[in-house]
């Protein structure tokens, strides 16, 4: 845990040394700071000098001694305000730039990476993990500069004031390090638990407000309010453990540094008595703010314990996200271009699990220009061919290609956009209508936006909008059926107008009469491009080239709907079972 926090930190490093300025700054501010800290003192044993064990005070030079003083109160404030504000601005650029790195490191992590880790964990990441850090900065840049000053100075001064009382106050610092260090190694795991919780709870609510209607329909409200409560007393659990033990440190190091204090007190007064000539009344009251002023940087430090030891958790689990390896291309990667549509699966074989086998020795040609429909049961490895082509999972046998070349050696960007997707779940994002529809071709103009409306049978309704390609829509805008949002993102992919298509289930959420017109708008579209339909209503694919029948992640059949039917097999049982069961539902 230690050293995993150790290269995180070290990772984590550049992000602050990048800002010389404001850190060389922050590091002059500090040493006059401090130095008028440190004078500070000074001139108040001398003030004490002046008063006592003096028959006549000398006000003239008592005026010059308050005027110093105050000019030191002044330069300390404004200098502390200062490193304030600098704290500040590294702290919020230096996050700001993590978050732009971490954000563009996630794009480019593999589909695998999202399939195997709770979304609301990796939120989590980007709100509360780099707040933590954020906050840590601030407090810590305060202390740092003048800190480090006012420790070097105040132990030069003391050791020049007297050697003995020096040492009195040098036996203290390492027990305080000490039991800081041991409060540190043994809370850091507890509080490394409690960033994980709470990614934990932050993935457990973000999964429920989105299923908000999935829950009321299955009466899960008091289970998973139950589930919730079990997580946050086991946040409450693990934070309690890490808080207690973290607020144990600073009381220790302030009760160890007031000892030091007595004993400086003692001795030096005890020198006092003994050897007025040696050590002076406002020699011993400077020794012991000295003193004060030695400790004061360790003892606020580890006030911030708690702080620091959230903000390295907050640090470990950003570096873990930022650690994990992204996809790459394949070296002298080619852009793919000038696409006929030919695909040829080769001997595939491909498992999510090492241990779980999905498709094996899959081979397959689809010839340029032909609509190629993919049936099965569940769980039969349709999707999974999606995946493979589209190369959000790399095969771990055989090879496919396109053009008679590995699709492994173009650029996976390149790759994506020969292909136009419709998918079963439909994304539309909070902005315009018009900005929706260019996600695929920012530069569409809006006449091919609406010959693609058309197509999708969506130009009306749009037309009968106050705002027309203007009108906001997402999660925040206007409210829009299922069906309505699955024929707008086949109206996006009309305007891309690839290669070739991959179609999803891409009229599910459509009724009969609109599936009737998508199906004429997509014939259409498909002429001349390689296409691959993935269906469960057998009727939609019935003027496919090739039907391809899988089971267990391979094929069954193969042929067009006639010469299926005719084989009497696999595929016409699944086409008759699917026509008498919705004839049994219309009666």
């Amino acid at each position: 845990m230690r050293r995993m926090n150790h290269l995180a930190f070290r990772q984590f490093m550049p992000y602050l040394t990048k800002f010389k300025l404001e850190n060389a700054c922050a590091t002059i501010l500090g040493i006059l700071s401090g130095l008028a800290s440190v004078f500070l003192t000074y001139y108040i044993g001398l003030a004490i000098d002046q008063m006592i064990g003096r028959n006549q005070v000398d006000f003239s030079r008592l005026s010059q001694i308050i005027y110093a003083f105050i000019g030191l109160v002044v330069i300390n404030v404004v200098g502390q305000w200062l490193i304030q504000r600098l704290g500040n601005r590294v702290a919020y650029l230096s996050i700001s730039q993590l978050r732009k790195d971490a954000f563009e490191h996630l794009n480019q992590l593999p589909l695998r990476f999202y399939d195997q880790t709770a979304h609301g964990n990796i939120m989590s990441r980007f709100t509360n993990d780099m707040d933590n850090i954020s906050t840590a900065i601030q407090a810590i840049y305060t202390q740092l500069f003048s800190g480090v000053t006012i420790v070097i100075i105040a132990l030069i001064i003391m050791i020049k004031m007297n050697l003995l009382l020096t040492i009195v106050v040098l036996i203290a610092t390492p027990i305080i390090f000490l039991a800081s260090w041991l409060v540190a190694k043994i809370s850091q795991k507890d509080f490394s638990a409690q960033q994980a919780i709470l990614g934990e709870i932050s993935s457990f609510i973000t999964e429920m407000v989105g299923n908000q209607k999935v829950v009321k329909a299955f009466q899960r409200e008091a289970i998973n309010q139950q589930r919730f409560e079990t997580l946050n007393q086991e946040l409450y659990y693990k934070g309690y453990k890490a808080q207690f033990s973290s607020a144990i440190a600073n009381p220790l190091s302030r009760f160890v540094d007031h000892l030091a204090y007595v004993a400086v007190g003692c001795v030096g007064g005890y020198l006092a008595i003994t050897h007025p000539s040696l050590v002076s009344i406002g020699t011993v009251s400077s020794f012991t703010i000295y003193s004060s002023q030695f400790s004061k940087p360790f003892i606020e430090l580890t006030g911030l314990t708690t702080q620091i030891q959230t903000a390295l958790a907050g640090i470990e689990r950003t570096f873990a996200l930022m650690n994990e390896p992204i996809e790459k291309n394949t070296e002298n990667a080619q852009i793919l271009q000038n696409v006929s549509g030919e695909v040829c699966f080769q001997d595939v074989d491909f498992s999510y699990l090492a241990n779980q086998p999905l498709i094996e020795h899959f081979s397959f040609t689809a010839k340029p220009g032909q609509s190629i429909a993919i049936v099965g049961k569940t769980g039969a490895g349709k999707s999974t061919l999606v995946n493979l082509l589209m190369r959000f999972y790399d095969v771990d046998h055989g090879s496919i290609r396109i053009d008679q070349q590995d699709i492994r050696q173009f650029t996976r960007d390149s790759l994506r956009q020969a292909f136009g997707m419709v998918l079963q779940d439909t994304w539309l994002f909070d902005s315009t209508l018009r900005e929706n529809l260019r996600y695929g071709k920012p530069d569409a103009s809006d006449e091919e936006i609406y010959d693609a409306l058309k197509q999708a049978y969506m130009y009306d309704f749009v037309m009968r909008l106050p705002q027309k390609l203007d009108t906001p829509i997402g999660q925040h805008g206007l409210k829009i059926s299922d069906g309505q949002r699955q024929l707008l993102t086949i109206a996006r992919t009309m305007i891309s107008n690839p290669p070739m298509l991959i179609l999803d289930e891409a009229t599910s959420s459509v009724d009969t009469l609109t599936e009737r017109k998508i199906q004429a708008a997509f014939l259409a579209m498909m002429k001349g491009k390689t296409s691959f339909v993935i269906a469960h209503r057998l009727a939609t694919i019935q003027n496919a080239d090739q039907i391809l029948v899988m089971d267990h992640g391979k094929i069954v059949e193969q042929g067009n709907h006639h010469e299926l039917l005719a084989k009497n097999g696999y595929y016409a049982e699944l086409y008759h079972a699917q026509f008498t069961q919705t004839s049994e539902i219309g009666q």
